[in-house]
């Protein structure tokens, strides 16, 4: 609700005249909590109810966490802008602890993402890492109650609610690579609406749309899903963009990495850039797990 009211206030900025109203819904991944995502269809699960809205005419435009967004959207729908983009990385937070580093063995940490559990454990194997859905207050809540010695969430999401102040260490994505797509907004349409797309123009963002650009093309390149702990991130380097990608085994023993950088910041180079990570991981062996994705 908090993105949707933000596209609404940038919309109303920019055309004043214009009358716009949200149409709050609740999704499937919204409502089913008690299983990870990965066992229930994946993010895809968070705008399938809103794609729906979108054909049927109830709804111009869906505002979504990019990286919810799957990589491949079906063909009657497109990305019309990608937003200026908040901070990409994970966040730890803890009422005991101040950073990953000062959790003792058997520390209980909650994630609901198996590339956030799948990097700790690589890191930090004889922590106890379990389970935690629901939206950003309930997991905090859960975390007050004593059933977690910390959590993880993105960094993103907390700071656009107000919330920065429960952020004990954003985590450097050198130990934990974030999401594609992550802390990024994408505003979905349908692909015949021509018209709407001049009308969100104004709100792309061309640095942010480079770099998630590349991220996609990574996970896109891959397969990848929730079944699947795959991390990718690219920042701007120079006039340039430089792009590291992830993939991990489910219980963090093995990690493979690969990274790849161009000269400028071209749609073209991000795509370019992400099938050379997806590459060069498949070339260590990433195959492995992308079967079941």
């Amino acid at each position: 609700m908090w993105q949707a009211q933000h596209v609404r206030d940038l919309l109303q900025a920019l055309y004043p005249e214009c009358e716009i109203r949200i149409r709050g819904m609740t999704t499937e991944g919204d409502r089913i909590q008690d299983r990870a995502l990965y066992e229930i269809g994946g993010k895809a699960l968070f705008i399938k109810e809103l794609e729906h809205a979108l054909l049927e005419g109830r709804a111009d435009l869906a505002v979504h966490s990019l990286k919810d967004v799957p990589m491949v959207l079906p063909e009657p729908f497109r990305l019309a802008a990608v937003l200026p983009r908040e901070d990409p990385r994970d966040a730890f937070v803890s009422n005991r602890h101040p950073d990953l580093e000062s959790l003792p063995d058997g520390a209980i940490v909650g994630t609901s993402s198996l590339r956030r559990s799948a990097q700790l454990r690589a890191r930090r194997p004889r922590l106890e890492v379990r389970p935690l859905r629901g939206n950003v207050n309930t997991r905090l809540g859960k975390l007050d109650a004593g059933e977690f010695d910390a959590i993880l969430l993105a960094a993103a999401g907390l700071k656009r609610l107000g919330l920065v102040e429960r952020i004990r260490q954003v985590v450097p994505p050198t130990e934990c690579l974030p999401a594609a797509g992550q802390g990024a907004l994408g505003i979905e349409i349908r692909a015949d609406r021509t018209d709407l797309a001049q009308w969100l123009a104004p709100l792309a963002d061309a640095a942010s749309t480079a770099q998630v650009t590349a991220e996609r093309a990574v996970a896109r390149d891959l397969g990848g899903s929730c079944r699947v702990p795959l991390a990718a991130y690219c920042e701007p380097l120079g006039g340039g963009l430089f792009l590291r990608g992830r993939v991990a085994s489910e219980d963090g023993q093995v990690l493979l990495e690969a990274s790849a950088s161009s000269d400028d910041s071209s749609i073209e180079a991000a795509e370019r850039i992400g099938a050379e990570v997806a590459a060069a991981l498949r070339a260590q062996g990433a195959e492995q797990w992308l079967g079941s994705s």
